[in-house]
């Protein structure tokens, strides 16, 4: 009879809100819950306070967050089909899956103040979790903002999970973001990073880091869809040129002014919310504006896309990330064009990887009259070795024994 499995010390998580949008980190987090306990911090203080609507949302949301009681938590989207191992919807509880905490925090750790203030704030409401835990948990973190807890928390390891150069996000408070990721990175036992640019920019701040790519869930983005243009469409001209996600200063504006000169008809689709995009880029013509949707909706809106698009800029926080569309994008089956970065070149033959706005332009023109190519469909087939769940066990590996 083959022997149980080892059990595996909880996890205490740092990263954006549970269930708010598919991070990285959520992937691989959710296929570990089916064999340890997690608890998820929601935390804040990524974005100096500003006096907008943005800033007033997020804390409504932050101050729903602090008075209710952690559990149910906000599940994970569930899906039909595809890698998603959750019988859900998820249930809270130690040993039980996944639960969520949202600290007392507050916004800002811009000054002394506020560092000691939220120290004092998340130890007094972790330590009591912590030590109620079965025996001492890893730290995962995708944030720097941990870095006065590290030798503070009673845990087992500290694992840094390097998703992106916050220091170099727009809108996020940069000067803070790299004090405090410099303060971190010394005093954890593991990096993971998910580009190459970011495993160097952690070797420069004095630890080794593990390279570990995004995955992708191809049964998902897969799926059948039935046809038709979908009600988040409706009454646009097509074809449609289409991208997803936060729309901020990466855009690259030049690209999609000069696109939208090439167009004869059609519309160039931005889905997802506004973070300050330059005003000019929806003044354009043939360009459009969605709010965000919900992720078990955007497999539709792909297929009634003609191109994918991801028109960002070249600068320091575009060559750091490492795109969760990019995958996605490509297991649609649709042709997908791209600004040359270095997350997008090794998928060069999968896809067009534009290094000039001419270039992107005409790349998306010719795409919408010939669709994708058989040599790129063919190069696609990698994307079989780039599941979510390969990627989760690697990443636990890591975590656990460095």
């Amino acid at each position: 009879m083959p022997e149980p499995p080892a059990s595996k010390p909880p996890l205490l998580v740092f990263a954006d809100d549970w269930g708010r949008h598919p991070s990285s980190c959520q992937h691989l987090i959710r296929h570990l819950l089916s064999h340890r306990s997690v608890t998820w911090v929601n935390t804040i203080g990524t974005r100096p306070p500003r006096l907008d609507w943005g800033t007033a949302r997020r804390v409504t949301g932050k101050l729903g967050q602090w008075l209710r009681k952690p559990n149910p938590p906000t599940p994970f989207p569930k899906w039909e089909g595809g890698e998603n191992p959750l019988p859900c919807p998820l249930r809270g509880g130690m040993g039980e899956g996944l639960t969520v905490v949202s600290p007392k925090m507050w916004p800002s750790f811009r000054s002394r103040f506020g560092r000691n203030l939220n120290r004092r704030l998340i130890l007094r409401s972790l330590i009591p979790i912590v030590e109620a835990m079965p025996e001492k948990p890893v730290v995962v973190t995708t944030l720097p903002l941990v870095a006065d807890l590290v030798g503070r928390l009673p845990v087992a390891r500290w694992v840094y999970y390097c998703v992106d150069d916050f220091s170099q996000w727009p809108g996020y408070d940069g000067e803070t973001m790299r004090r405090m990721e410099r303060e971190l990175v010394p005093g954890v036992d593991e990096v993971i990073a998910v580009s190459d640019t970011l495993v160097s920019h952690v070797a420069n701040l004095g630890k080794p880091g593990r390279l570990l790519t995004h995955g992708v869930d191809l049964d998902f983005w897969r799926q059948s869809i039935a046809s038709g243009i979908p009600g988040e469409f409706a009454g646009l001209q097509p074809p449609l040129v289409v991208f997803w996600g936060v729309v901020d200063r990466r855009t690259d504006l030049e690209f999609v002014r000069t696109l939208t000169t090439r167009l004869t008809r059609g519309t160039v689709v931005f889905v997802g919310p506004r973070e300050d995009p330059d005003p000019a880029l929806f003044a354009l013509p043939h360009v459009a504006s969605h709010p965000a949707v919900a992720y078990d909706r955007l497999p539709a809106l792909a297929a009634a896309a003609s191109v994918l698009v991801m028109p960002y800029v070249d600068r320091p926080v575009t060559r750091a990330m490492q795109p969760l569309k990019l995958k996605e994008y490509l297991a649609t089956g649709k042709p997908v064009v791209l600004r040359g970065l270095p997350a997008t070149r090794p998928w060069a033959d999968a896809c067009d990887v534009a290094e000039t706005a001419d270039e992107f332009a005409v790349k998306i023109v010719e795409r919408i009259a010939t669709g994708l190519p058989d040599g790129q469909r063919m190069a696609r087939e990698r994307l079989n070795s780039e599941g979510w769940a390969v990627k989760a066990k690697k990443f636990e590996d890591w975590i656990d024994h460095g």
